[in-house]
């Protein structure tokens, strides 16, 4: 094989730990992928058995980098809007792994839909209970995010879903939000513009938005300032 190849030590750690987050084989040939095809959000191609990533590449074209299962994983993620006084508010959470600010959100369980999952991963990581229930509640498409921990044979698609918790009259009485399970710390910040929002980040926290959610957020917000 030609091309670098390189899996974290962190996920090998994970198989010695039978982890489920952690595919058990290192060879990608002897895995099923039949199911995992027919499940995929985002078709894919094999080529000798492995699975390739249809965005590829990456810089790594062997092994799983940061990732735990080989080919397309699935996530969702919590996109939670207010409006406070004159502002737009956004939750970002600030991952422990040092990949930057981020939006609530994490690998689904089998058979979990992404509306259930973006709820659970929001509560464990901000400790904030959103409600399925809201007409304001919008699950967007799923779609293919540039996460700095994949590779050419492991990487991540995610689907957003939106809650609109309407207008405060002030920043103070939006509701908490704080740091929990794998979130150093949550808060609300700024986002009346994708640029506002980095601009926020940078200048009080002196963070950066992580890799995988720049082109949805930047969407999302829009980017004039």
């Amino acid at each position: 094989m030609t091309g670098r190849t390189f899996t974290d030590p962190s996920v090998l750690a994970g198989i010695a730990a039978g982890a489920s987050w952690a595919d058990p084989t290192m060879d990608p040939a002897l895995i099923d992928w039949s199911p995992r095809r027919a499940a995929a959000a985002i078709p894919f191609p094999l080529v000798d058995g492995r699975p390739v990533n249809p965005y590829a590449p990456t810089g790594i074209r062997y092994g799983r980098n940061e990732l735990g299962h080989w080919g397309e994983q699935r996530c969702a993620d919590a996109i939670v809007t207010a409006t406070a006084g004159p502002r737009r508010a956004i939750v970002m959470v600030e991952r422990s792994d040092g990949h930057g600010w981020a939006l609530p959100g994490g690998y689904a369980d089998p058979g979990e839909a992404p509306a259930d999952a973006a709820v659970r991963e929001l509560r464990e990581e901000t400790g904030l209970v959103a409600d399925l229930a809201d007409p304001w509640v919008k699950v967007l498409p799923a779609r293919y995010v540039p996460d700095p921990r994949a590779s050419d044979e492991a990487w991540m698609v995610t689907t957003p879903v939106r809650f609109d918790l309407g207008s405060y009259y002030e920043w103070a009485c939006l509701p908490v939000v704080e740091g929990r399970d794998d979130a150093k710390r949550a808060r609300w910040v700024v986002a009346d513009s994708y640029a506002r929002l980095v601009e926020h980040l940078h200048n009080v926290y002196c963070g950066e938005v992580f890799a995988a959610h720049r082109d949805l957020l930047a969407e999302i917000l829009g980017d004039a300032r």
